[in-house]
């Protein structure tokens, strides 16, 4: 079987076909259109089959109005999946049934013809065509989306449900209006205008023979909607073994708060939020697993391995959880979790210069932890104060994040050995050490810049933690203009000319000399 399908075809060819089944899988996201873009849809197909006004304008051989693709899964004898275009087919049979819910009873021959046609739409029907109402085209699973019954019972009875104020309800209620204003307005217009949208709106079906194969051919064609995301698809591996065990709502509601979270504390480059929480457990799976390879693979790949039996357990999702507390923890600078001196290693972390340092906490935080999620500080204080050294002198002789997998992804499974953290396979020459740091130009660009300013200022047991709340910028304690006074204008930009300031302080004091600079910043009040 080729592993890709394609054909355009109208509403009707698609959704009237008798074997038309489709599915909104549990991954997706909850429908959310809203009554703009149904007004929108509604105002661009009703400009579309009556332009301006007048129905003789359109030639009903040539025009077509494109409302874009369907991407979607096949599976043997099962509905297809749909990846992309979940709001939009949602949406058309929303207005679908509205138009049969005002229209259906009409018994004239061209309206009984438009019945039927809607009704192929809408529902199933057996090999005779007999039509079955309780068996719909378009079904929704979505795990997260506490209002899926409202498009059931819509598409089945009818009612317009005006009490509920899920998107679904308003929406059919908002097609419902307009329908009778049409019939007010335009009533002559009715039959050509449904006519047109079954017959004349086109959709593009892609239909793939794999998931991966599907989520490239979103992120081709779809660059203003939310693809699905690594956790999305580990949310339904999830919900479909808590809902075997009977608990999908209790799973649903500990998603929900553990998707908050995330996005509270976890704000990275690439993916979601909830991807980074996934990403973080890994190494501790992989440590587990004795897998030190430098080449990482994708993290779908990883946790999709024999049939996701990673995501077919309490254990993993419960670890998930604790291990996302501990970081939100360790951003708020929690003092009752943690010793100040733990906290000051954190905050000179945070400006490591990648997120590798997360990585190893994490494994060293699941593998050491008490049964109330405590580390032993002492030897946690220690682990900190290793894995700073050895990042942050690495990123002088060796840098950019490939080059630590080496180092980190061995320490990485001594930890779960239970072995403490000492680097000893790879130790540095003290020499090429200190050349590169004397070498090494700590523009205020830097990460390593601030993140050894921060290192330096700690090394004074009396500096005070700094409020991690705060942006702090690096400032110049010899000021840029007056650099060509300086016996040798590189020094500008040594460590010794520098301190962390709170942002707010720095923009304000700008570029004053030092001395003016220090009695402004003591008289200083926020």
């Amino acid at each position: 079987m080729s592993e890709l399908s394609v054909d355009q075809k109208t509403i009707l060819a698609l959704l009237g076909d008798r074997n038309a089944d489709f599915l909104i899988p549990d991954y997706q996201r909850p429908y959310e259109w809203e009554k703009s873009e149904c007004e929108t849809l509604w105002n661009d197909l009703f400009t579309f089959a009556i332009p301006d006004g007048d129905s003789d304008k359109f030639n009903s051989k040539k025009d077509a109005y494109f409302l874009g693709p369907i991407v979607t899964i096949a599976q043997e004898d099962k509905p297809l999946e749909i990846i992309d275009g979940q709001q939009r087919i949602t949406t058309l049979m929303l207005l679908l049934r509205a138009f049969y819910t005002k229209y259906g009873k009409m018994q004239d021959e061209q309206s009984v013809k438009t019945r039927t046609n809607l009704e192929k739409c809408l529902w199933k029907a057996d090999e005779l065509e007999n039509i079955d109402m309780n068996s719909c085209k378009l079904e929704t699973e979505v795990a997260t989306d506490d209002s899926r019954k409202d498009f059931t019972t819509i598409l089945k009875t009818g009612d317009d449900l005006n009490e509920q104020k899920s998107n679904y309800a308003k929406n059919y209620r908002f097609f419902l209006e307009k329908i009778d204003d049409l019939k007010n307005n335009y009533a002559k217009f009715i039959e050509l205008f449904i006519a047109r949208i079954l017959n004349n709106c086109i959709l593009l079906p892609i239909k793939a023979n794999s998931q991966d194969m599907a989520m490239r051919i979103f992120s081709t064609l779809n660059d203003r909607g939310k693809p699905l995301s690594d956790s999305d698809i580990f949310k339904a591996q999830f919900y479909k073994y808590y809902s075997q065990l009977g608990r999908k709502d209790e799973f649903i509601e500990k998603w929900k708060d553990l998707e908050e979270l995330c996005s509270e504390i976890y704000h990275p480059n690439q993916g979601t939020p909830m991807d980074e929480a996934f990403t973080r457990y890994m190494y501790y799976e992989r440590a587990r697993q004795g897998n030190k390879n430098t080449t990482l693979e994708g993290l779908r790949k990883f946790y999709e391995k024999n049939s996701y039996a990673l995501l077919k357990n309490d254990k993993t999702f419960e670890n998930i959880i604790d291990l996302t507390n501990f970081w939100k923890s360790v951003s708020i600078s929690d003092k009752l979790r943690f010793s100040e001196r733990v906290r000051k290693r954190f905050f000179v972390l945070h400006y490591a210069p990648n997120l590798m340092w997360t990585y190893i906490t994490s494994v060293y935080y699941l593998a050491n932890r008490d049964n109330d999620g405590i580390l032993d500080d002492d030897k946690f204080y220690d682990f900190l104060n290793k894995i700073t050294a050895f990042i942050l002198a690495y990123s002088f002789t060796n840098p950019g994040f490939g080059a630590l997998k080496s180092p980190i992804f061995s320490e990485m499974l001594g930890i779960i050995k239970g072995n403490s953290v000492d680097f000893s396979e790879y130790k540095f020459d003290m020499q090429q050490l200190k050349n590169a740091i004397d070498n090494y130009v700590f523009s205020n660009n830097r990460p390593l810049t601030k993140s050894m300013l921060a290192w330096w200022a700690f090394s004074d047991e009396n500096q005070p933690l700094l409020d991690f709340d705060k942006s702090f910028q690096t400032e110049h304690i010899y000021a840029k203009n007056h650099k060509k006074s300086l016996t040798n204008p590189a020094n500008l930009e040594v460590l010794g000319n520098k301190v962390l300031l709170e942002r707010g302080i720095n923009i304000r004091a700008t570029d004053y000399k030092f001395s003016d600079k220090v009695d402004y910043y003591k008289n200083y009040k926020l």
